[in-house]
């Protein structure tokens, strides 16, 4: 048997607190666990080496996770460990972590050869001085069908960049708007990783950031880009996320090309279910969108998580110009319903508002980490303002034509003149307006010189923040708005999409 396990219930936690169990795993074994909604788990190291998600845990203290999350703990070499008030747990000798780590080892030699080139370094072996590679960065593409598994590969790949020690910092871009990365759903974003993305909670599945971290918080240092698309389904406008992929890769872009060690470290692209969904009639949208993720980010490398006919159409369509891999799925990776995401949703947009402090099991005590920060004085929490803003203050947009009347209900012969790309103004004293409890993304500034300017410009605008509607006073033209800190929003432009804000 892989695992062991034993209760342990010492005398003074046995009516304070949840007995604490222990597993010892062999070498290269997982434990994984489920939490159910509203329960926390506390994972202590007590001996040997282990990793989340590729990101180590410090021996001898109790890493605490809620929110419903799901993970798994890997040992290379074995390790015991302690648990304290799991859901769902057991111990799997099946792993796809050897795939894996052969998978970072080829993109490390990648990181390598184009750190040479960017040093004029010569090669360090006769054969690598014989190896006719392009001595071209990293620059994955993650596809793979849904509860596949293809956030975790991504944190793994980037977390065991940064575990080498060389200063990597892998830029890793989610372009899934119903996850939202490091900003809200709906959103895409990228940032490049500087120390290991740390799991607690799918409220912040990729670490916290500056947006939303308190300032003493080292995750504060992460700065993400990101624009809003506004909708968790891909469907629901495709051409306007084919266009914001675009625009985030050449932003990405630009940020690595004054950068050139950073731009050595590459790129990981965690995608959408829905560009692996070959059936129905997105499937051209599904195409194009890959196709904007191979375009924008230059992508030179694509792996397939646990899909054969993905696979097939990758190898087939980028095959001759770019390395197509196909690596097994995790067994431990859980089918997700329509329902959880929805909470996990609901748990990324309270989050991002008022941080996240999750309940450690009783008797734990104070010296624990969450999300790899020290908490002990539930240092976690954030204080979001309420303030009032005029109608006239704050310009607000809604993006395309599903936004209007259906095509049913315009007059017979009408043609629908709107395009998916046409911003339109958001009137707030009008019945339907559906800015009461709605999501807004407040955008930076247009370009100051007004011969720069052009009328699709809010397209092309990144995030600056989010904010939400919670009150509409009509007859005094005044609505009251929730935002993580305050400042003026006057004279400012916000895009509203589909997405509400859930209490």
């Amino acid at each position: 048997m892989s695992g062991r396990q034993h209760a342990e219930e010492p005398q003074s936690e046995a009516s304070t607190g949840a007995p604490s169990r222990e597993w010892v795993l062999e070498p290269q074994t997982e434990y994984r666990f489920e939490l159910d909604p509203g329960s926390s788990l506390a994972v202590k190291l007590i001996r040997g080496h282990a990793e989340i998600f590729g990101a180590e845990l410090v021996e001898g203290k109790p890493y605490v996770f809620g929110s419903e999350c799901k993970a798994a703990v890997y040992t290379w070499q074995g390790c015991t460990l302690e648990m304290r008030q799991p859901s769902t747990e057991y111990v799997s000798e099946e792993t796809p972590m050897s795939a894996y780590a052969n998978v970072h080892l080829a993109l490390e030699q990648m990181r390598v050869r184009a750190l040479r080139v960017v040093h004029g370094s010569p090669p360090s072996s006769d054969e690598e001085a014989n190896f006719n590679a392009n001595p071209e960065p990293p620059r994955v593409l993650v596809v793979g069908p849904e509860n596949s598994g293809k956030t975790s590969v991504c944190k793994i790949l980037a977390n065991y960049a940064i575990r080498m020690g060389q200063g990597w910092s892998p830029m890793l871009v989610n372009v899934d708007p119903s996850e939202g990365g490091w900003a809200m759903p709906g959103a895409i974003s990228a940032a490049p990783i500087t120390s290991p993305i740390q799991t607690s909670s799918p409220a912040s599945s990729l670490g916290s950031a500056a947006t939303s971290a308190p300032m003493h918080l080292s995750s504060n240092s992460l700065v993400p880009i990101a624009y809003w698309y506004g909708h968790a389904e891909t469907r629901r406008n495709p051409f306007l996320l084919d266009r914001l992929i675009r625009n985030l890769g050449e932003n990405v872009s630009e940020r690595l090309d004054s950068d050139a060690e950073g731009r050595a470290s590459g790129i990981i692209v965690d995608t959408p279910s829905s560009f692996a969904a070959s059936s129905g009639g997105t499937n051209d949208h599904r195409q194009m969108l890959i196709k904007a993720c191979v375009d924008a980010f230059r992508i030179n490398v694509i792996l397939v998580v646990g899909h054969e006919k993905l696979n097939v159409e990758m190898q087939r369509t980028f095959g001759s110009r770019l390395t197509v891999v196909k690596i097994p799925k995790s067994g431990g990776v859980v089918e997700l319903d329509t329902s959880y995401r929805e909470r996990v949703r609901k748990y990324q947009m309270h989050n991002y508002m008022y941080g996240e402090v999750i309940e450690p099991p009783p008797g734990l005590g104070t010296g624990y980490l969450q999300g790899g920060e020290q908490t002990p004085d539930l240092t976690h929490r954030l204080a979001p303002s309420s303030s009032q803003v005029a109608f006239g203050d704050l310009t607000i947009y809604r993006i395309g034509e599903e936004t209007m009347a259906p095509t049913s209900a315009l007059p017979i012969g009408a043609t629908r003149v709107v395009s998916e790309m046409q911003p339109l103004v958001v009137d707030p004293s009008q019945p339907g307006s559906a800015l009461y409890n709605a999501m807004l993304a407040l955008l930076a500034p247009p370009n100051p010189d007004e011969t720069e300017r052009y009328d699709e410009e809010i397209l092309d605008l990144p995030v600056v923040g989010f904010l939400v509607v919670t009150q509409l006073d009509i007859p005094n033209r005044r609505m009251t708005v929730l935002t993580p800190s305050q400042g003026s929003l006057t004279g400012r432009t916000a895009i509203l999409g589909s997405l509400e804000w859930q209490e």
